[in-house]
């Protein structure tokens, strides 16, 4: 390819919280692909953005760090694509080094160890309107010829200079090819020293203290991270998000389940009766369009998880909550790697690099899905609403969005007392002090949370076309084949192959209350939990796709007892997690054992669990 008009490659660094990912939407918009780099668990964020002379750019969102060191598995993929050593990854170009205006003290060194490997770099100064609504003084000219570096000021989230970077980054460029950095080598700690050293001189010559100290920052942390009052908000953000994913989901899912009724109706008056039309309605239709009816409480979910950290909230939360799982022998970082547990346990995982003790990481990581992850909510859903009524309590609460409170509640209990099992019984020692940048204030940009949610959408979708949609074919061949013998009296599925599945697991799990038809659902949920749901309603040939939500409930309330239900409800709280997420702890411990040792107290746990409460319930009348 001609090298005057191919893509330019550039690699975005910085430290955490610095509005990295802002200027990354900024820059790419719509245009960008969430991946792994190739072996490696790392989220891999790519765009591509247009400059004016028509020259095309591919941007690359590389993970958070403060050094080159790399003192984590996510600063080590920061170091590596930055050198040309990642597998499968091009070398950058240009390196667009970006920094929050108003905290330059971490990142001059950064900034400092990136020139040392010899790529062109420019520096965005980002945040920069906050920075000047400070009062903050920042000599531009002397701080550009103190790193020999160009300087842009930019504001991400409204698209201020965000032209004028574009058009910098492809000068920096040139024609020229890049070569891997097999040049450079670790800084050693008196390279370090010096580095510090210039950098805490570059500050006192090119940045001034603000004339106007924002005050207003200080005003709402000394509300937000009051040891009593920062708790209680906390609790009702948390009390708030979870009853929204039940009340402002409601028209969305009904909306969504119409749609799957009317194309399941279309489908029927199409074809004719027989094995096509039940595989396309059954199978297909009813199977995915059960599992995508929850896309609207995942999403706001994952609305307000992003909502929140753009507007800095996460890090004092992180802060907030250090005693307290401090107290059960979990690091403070761990807070956000657990809260993003909420959405989905793997990314939950991947984000435990952020700590830098083995052991720590090691905890945060074996506890992570016992977070209430999105994949539980179909299952929740389902149960609560065919066991749970939807009434008003206490005058304000939905008595149903209490319940998945306590679900949730249950799940964070459960992480904490076996953070403080593992700390107490497999290794003993303090808990390393917790330190953490907290960010600017900043009011979230739409756009931005937009795109992400666009992508989480996508992301979900695409599991349910790669994943869901595979397995419900399976498990409906299995409910279908082979046919009940000439003269059956029982429903044709206790002949086929789920149904044997069904029966010879059924005495393991009868204590707990479950039937051989809970068993079945059990097989593909590990695969995907929420495909439990789609498996129930094959099982039960639920073939209905209009009303499939609602009548799959009103069966299991039928033929369920209420211990049961409860008892459904407790095993998926402390479940054993899905394979691609056991997958991914294996990817990130490098060990089977760990693996194995998760498998297994999860089951242990999830078995108990369901036990007891299958027995209480049992004893107060619910059987």
């Amino acid at each position: 390819m001609d090298v005057a008009v191919r893509p330019v490659r550039v690699a975005l660094v910085g430290n955490p919280n610095s509005g990295k990912t802002a200027l990354f939407n900024a820059l790419t918009g719509a245009h960008q692909k969430v991946a792994n780099y190739a072996g490696v668990t790392v989220e891999r964020k790519e765009g591509r953005v247009l400059a004016a002379s028509g020259r095309s750019m591919s941007v690359l969102d590389l993970p958070g760090t403060y050094s080159l060191r790399a003192r984590s598995p996510d600063e080590e993929v920061t170091r590596d694509a930055v050198l040309g050593r990642l597998q499968g990854e091009a070398v950058p170009d240009v390196i667009v080094a970006v920094a929050d205006a108003t905290n330059l003290r971490l990142v001059l060194r950064l900034i400092l160890e990136l020139k040392a490997v010899g790529r062109p770099m420019v520096l965005a100064l980002n945040m920069y309107d906050i920075a000047q609504r400070q009062g903050l003084r920042i000599d531009l000219e002397r701080l550009s010829a103190a790193l020999d570096v160009p300087i842009f000021t930019t504001v991400a989230t409204r698209k201020r200079g965000i032209a004028e970077l574009v058009e910098g980054i492809e000068t920096a460029a040139g024609p020229g090819l890049m070569s891997a950095g097999d040049g450079w080598t670790a800084p050693d700690a008196e390279a370090l020293r010096g580095a510090h050293r210039r950098a805490e001189q570059i500050m006192r010559d090119c940045v001034r203290p603000p004339e106007r100290p924002d005050t207003l920052t200080g005003k709402i942390d000394g509300v937000l991270l009051h040891p009593v009052a920062g708790l209680a908000i906390l609790m009702v953000l948390l009390f708030v998000m979870f009853q929204a994913v039940f009340t402002w989901a409601t028209p969305l899912m009904d909306g969504i389940e119409a749609g799957f009724g009317w194309l399941g109706l279309q489908v029927a008056a199409v074809l004719p009766d027989g094995l096509l039309q039940s595989l396309v309605i059954d199978g297909i239709i009813s199977g995915v369009g059960s599992v995508l009816v929850f896309l609207p409480q995942i999403l706001i979910l994952f609305l307000f998880i992003i909502v929140l950290e753009d507007f800095g909230y996460m890090a004092r939360a992180a802060f907030l909550m250090d005693r307290i799982m401090g107290g059960a022998g979990l690091h403070g970082r761990a807070f956000i790697p657990l809260l993003s547990s909420f959405a989905c346990a793997i990314p939950g995982i991947m984000a435990a690099r952020v700590i830098d003790s083995k052991r720590d990481r090691l905890t945060t990581i074996m506890v992570a899905p016992l977070m209430t992850c999105s994949a539980r909510i179909p299952v929740y859903t389902l149960i609560i609403a065919a066991f749970i009524p939807n009434e008003t309590v206490w005058g304000f609460a939905n008595l149903q969005g209490l319940v998945m409170f306590g679900l949730y509640a249950a799940g964070i209990i459960s992480a904490l007392l076996v953070s403080f099992v593992i700390r107490k019984v497999f290794w003993r020692g303090a808990v390393e002090p917790f330190m953490m940048e907290l960010p600017a204030y900043k009011a979230p940009d739409v756009k931005s949370v937009a795109i992400n949610l666009w992508l989480r959408a996508r992301i979900f979708m695409a599991r349910a076309a790669k994943i869901i949609l595979p397995l419900m074919i399976v498990v409906w061949a299995l409910s279908t084949f082979p046919y009940p013998p000439e003269g059956a009296v029982d429903p044709a599925i206790d002949y086929s192959f789920a149904g044997m599945i069904g029966h010879s697991l059924e005495p393991l799990f009868a204590p707990i209350g479950f039937n051989w038809q809970m068993v079945v659902a059990l097989v593909p949920g590990m695969a995907a939990r929420e495909v439990a749901v789609a498996a129930l309603g094959t099982v039960y040939a639920i073939g209905d796709a209009e009303a499939a939500g609602s009548l799959l409930g009103a069966t299991l309330a039928a033929q369920w007892s209420l211990a049961t239900g409860l008892s459904f409800l407790a095993w998926y709280v402390f479940a054993p997690q899905c394979v691609a997420t056991l997958g991914v702890v294996k990817r990130e411990l490098n060990s089977w054992k760990w693996m194995w040792v998760m498998i297994a107290y999860m089951f242990a746990l999830a078995y108990g669990a369901a036990f007891v409460t299958y027995r209480v319930a049992v004893a107060l009348g619910g059987g």
